[in-house]
């Protein structure tokens, strides 16, 4: 990412959670159609409000998104790595049928949308 003066603009690891979503959304709604081209249609037909999120984020500035990735390489990477920890935790919960597990896992997250909402960050 650049400054309008052309200068780096270097993101700390604290401020990785406006950048987290960005690579997220970017696959999410990618994986959506991958199986397929033929499936997008459909896709779009279909999407919901949850899916539109992702397809806001995902319209970002694609320089701007990729010159913050590459500035800033060993965080997001280590963010995608949390994810995807993240990831195979709920699909072991979903495998195993655990679903006390997986309502924890849930919990936690929406408590963390409530807080942003408190916040008055959305």
């Amino acid at each position: 990412m650049t400054a309008a003066i052309g200068q780096p603009i270097v993101v700390n690891r604290l401020a990785i959670p406006s950048h987290r979503p960005h690579p997220i959304a970017y696959r999410i709604v990618g994986t959506a159609v991958d199986p397929g081209e033929n499936l997008r249609q459909e896709v779009i037909k279909y999407a919901a409000a949850g899916f539109r999120d992702f397809t806001r984020i995902a319209a970002s500035n694609l320089v701007m998104w990729r010159d913050a990735v590459l500035t800033n390489k060993d965080a997001v990477l280590e963010v995608i790595q949390r994810f995807t920890e993240g990831l195979t935790a709920l699909q072991r919960a979903i495998r195993r049928g655990d679903g006390e597990t997986l309502e924890d896992l849930l919990k936690r997250t929406r408590d963390i949308r409530r807080d942003v909402i408190v916040a008055k960050h959305a």
